[in-house]
């Protein structure tokens, strides 16, 4: 039996390093095809920076503890924009507990570039197509939040084009936490915020999901306990308990047939902002087609919906083309 056991044990090893191999065959497929998809608007790039030290030392070697993290992001330099004058920046957080910036965001990052916005995205701590390592590196709510700033404060050291000035920075889902965390820490960095139906409570998330969802979070190269065993790690890493440092231009959205994050969330997170008296936008859709994804796909009611994004964010940071 002990043999028996040893053997499911080393399948199930085996397996989940071809799923890091397959990850990062597509995430090297997925390189070549942001070149293909934005060549015609963008000077497309890929860049490497440097993160704070991993949190935990279970998936460090021996010889790298201690080191900063290596992250890897995407620029985007519109090709359009007057290169004798300084632009916004965008911020384009990425979502998922283990996922990253794919082409599946190509259209939505095309119309930030359009209107003349420089992008950055970057692959977070966690993210997949780096291999066993990277992916369990992940401090989800802490550390990863610190990765995309540092992406930001690359871009104003290293693109002469930014303007420090006006720096914004958006996402949805597990993005918009990482955006609410990033605007609590770090007010004076950034303009204008957007967050779309955002993870906001992980102590009321983990009550309505299921098993594997907790295992992601309380791994022993994670968290490594569960929000029963420590509710106030996990309120710790939720922007609906620190709805008190808002200092920044926030707007939310949210949908009621979330699948994902259940609107619950989310309602925390704005009854938390006005409990705090917080001036702040949002708007909770009904039931639009689509669910946890209402306003990212490609129908005319999402572009529409993405266009109350871009006027938020105009208001602030004063793209050279924005869409009316």
């Amino acid at each position: 039996m002990d043999d028996l056991v040893k053997q499911i044990e080393e399948l199930k090893r085996q397996q989940q390093s071809l799923g890091h191999v397959f990850s990062s065959l597509h995430k090297a497929v997925d390189d070549l095809m942001w070149y293909q998809v934005m060549q015609d608007v963008a000077v497309v790039d890929k860049v490497v920076y440097c993160g704070p030290p991993p949190a935990n030392t279970l998936a460090q070697s021996s010889q790298d503890k201690g080191n900063p993290l290596k992250i890897h992001a995407y620029t985007f330099v519109p090709k359009n924009i007057d290169k004798n004058k300084k632009h916004p920046l965008l911020v384009f957080v990425h979502g998922g507990v283990h996922a990253n910036f794919s082409t599946g965001s190509a259209h939505i990052i095309k119309e930030m570039v359009t209107q003349g916005y420089i992008v950055i995205s970057s692959d977070y701590r966690g993210s997949t197509g780096y291999g066993e390592q990277f992916y369990k590196f992940i401090d989800y709510g802490g550390l990863e939040v610190e990765d995309v700033y540092e992406g930001r404060n690359f871009m104003i050291e290293n693109e002469p084009l930014v303007d420090p000035d006006r720096v914004g920075i958006l996402g949805w889902s597990h993005g918009g936490l990482i955006t609410l965390m990033n605007i609590f820490r770090y007010p004076d960095a950034y303009k204008v915020a957007y967050a779309g139906v955002p993870v906001s409570d992980l102590v009321a998330r983990m009550g309505y999901k299921g098993e594997r969802y907790h295992a992601l979070f309380s791994a022993p190269y994670h968290i490594g306990k569960s929000a029963v065993e420590d509710p106030w790690e996990y309120r710790r890493r939720s922007p609906a308990w620190h709805a008190e440092k808002l200092q920044t231009p926030l707007l939310i959205h949210t949908n009621t047939n979330d699948e994902d994050v259940n609107v619950l969330e989310v309602e925390h997170l704005i009854k938390s902002l006005k409990a705090a008296g917080k001036d702040f936008e949002y708007k909770i859709y009904q039931n639009e087609p689509g669910g946890h994804v209402f306003n990212r796909i490609d129908t005319k009611f999402a572009k529409e919906s993405r266009k109350e994004i871009w006027r938020f964010l105009n208001k602030y940071l004063k793209p050279d083309f924005p869409i009316e």
